[in-house]
C-alpha cells in the first residue's frame, strides 16, 4: 500500500499542470533557441517564438533551465526571458493604448530597448529596429541618471536635475517607453510645410471634408516653442482649401500649458478637448467646436478625465436684456 500511494504521488506531482506546480516564463527574444546544456558545446533542441509560454524549473546567475509544452527541457539566457508579472504587466499597458489615439507618429533612429517604465534601469520588453515604425501616445520628462565615470555627481542645490524625454509608443504587436532622443517625428506630408520653424510634436484629425470623391483630413496640430516642462504650448488648426488644393491656417493660440492626450469627438460638430494647467495649479479641459471652417472655444471643464460638455454662456444681448428686465 505504501508503494502504490508513493507511487501514485509521484505521478501525480509529474502530471499535474506547468500553470499550477511550477513558476511560468515568456519569451521575449524574436527567435530563441533552447539548447540541451549551459556549457559551451551544446546542441539546440526547440527554437521559440516571442510571446511563448514555457514553465521554469531552475535559475542560474545567467540561465533558465525551462520545460516546454512537450514536455522536453532545456535551457535559455535570462536576458531571453519575461517573468509573469512583467509579461501581464506589458499587455496591460498593450490593451489600453489600444483604445487611445496616437498623438503622433515616427520611427526609431537607431536600435533602441522597448523598456515597461520610463527609465533606463526599467525591464526591457523587446527591441525596436532602425527605422521602425511607431505610434506615439505620451511623453514624459525623467531625471537621467549621472554617468558611471562621474564620481560626485552634483547635488540639487546645485541647479536643476538634468532630465530626458521618454515616449509612450506602440509598434506593431507590443507598447512600452523608449528614450526620446531616438524617435523622429513623421508629419502628415499635407501639413509638412508648416512643420518648418516649429517644432510640431503632436496632431489629431479633427474631421475629413470631401474634395471630388477624396476624403481630406483637416488637422489639430500643436507645437512645444521652447523647451518648456509642458507637452505643448501652441495651438494650430488646418483645413483643407479645395480651390487652391492646399492647406491655410485656420485658428491659432498660443501660450497654452498643455499635455497630452489631445481627444477629438463629435457633439453635432467636430469637438475637440485640450487638457491645461491653469496658472493656479487646476487641471482644466479647454473645448472647442469647428463650425466648417471656423474654429471657436467653447468654454472649460474642470479635471483632466470629464467627458462633459462646457455649460453654454448667453450672448452678450442676451445678457444685456436679462439686466434691462431686472432693472
Amino acid at each position: 500500500m505504501l508503494i502504490a500511494a508513493g507511487a501514485a504521488y509521484f505521478f501525480h506531482a509529474r502530471t499535474r499542470r506547468p500553470d499550477i506546480d511550477q513558476e511560468v516564463a515568456y519569451v521575449l527574444a524574436r527567435k530563441l533557441d533552447v539548447v540541451d546544456t549551459t556549457a559551451e558545446i551544446r546542441l539546440t533542441v526547440a527554437t521559440l517564438r516571442a510571446g511563448d509560454r514555457v514553465g521554469v524549473l531552475e535559475h542560474t546567475t545567467h540561465w533558465i533551465k525551462i520545460r516546454l509544452p512537450n514536455g522536453k527541457t532545456g535551457w535559455v539566457e535570462n536576458k531571453d526571458m519575461l517573468d509573469q508579472e512583467t509579461y501581464q504587466r506589458a499587455q496591460r499597458l498593450l490593451k489600453e493604448l489600444s483604445s487611445l489615439s496616437p498623438q503622433s507618429a515616427g520611427h526609431v533612429t537607431e536600435l533602441v530597448n522597448l523598456r515597461l517604465e520610463p527609465a533606463r534601469d526599467g525591464p526591457v520588453l523587446g527591441q525596436l529596429d532602425v527605422n521602425q515604425k511607431v505610434d506615439i501616445f505620451g511623453r514624459r520628462l525623467v531625471a537621467r541618471p549621472a554617468a558611471s565615470d562621474q564620481p560626485n555627481p552634483p547635488s540639487p542645490s546645485a541647479g536643476k536635475a538634468v532630465r530626458e524625454a521618454w515616449y509612450l509608443v506602440r509598434s506593431s504587436s507590443s507598447a512600452g517607453w523608449v528614450v526620446g532622443r531616438v524617435v523622429e517625428l513623421d508629419v502628415p506630408p499635407g501639413i509638412l510645410p508648416y512643420a518648418q520653424g516649429f517644432n510640431m510634436v503632436g496632431w489629431l484629425v479633427v474631421t475629413t471634408v470631401d474634395d471630388g470623391g477624396r476624403q481630406m483630413p483637416e488637422y489639430l496640430a500643436v507645437d512645444r516653442l521652447g523647451s518648456p516642462d509642458v507637452d505643448f504650448n501652441h495651438l494650430r488648426v488646418f483645413t483643407w482649401w479645395k480651390k487652391r488644393q492646399q492647406y491655410v491656417t485656420a485658428y491659432v493660440e498660443s501660450g497654452l500649458n498643455g499635455f497630452f492626450p489631445l481627444r477629438v469627438s463629435r457633439s453635432g460638430v467636430p469637438i475637440f478637448r485640450l487638457r491645461l494647467v491653469e496658472e493656479d495649479g487646476r487641471k482644466v479641459q479647454k473645448v472647442y467646436g469647428m463650425y466648417d471652417t471656423i474654429v471657436r472655444p467653447i468654454g472649460m471643464v474642470a479635471g483632466w478625465e470629464s467627458d462633459a460638455m462646457p455649460e453654454r454662456q448667453p450672448s452678450k444681448s442676451r445678457r444685456v436684456r436679462r439686466a434691462r428686465r431686472r432693472r
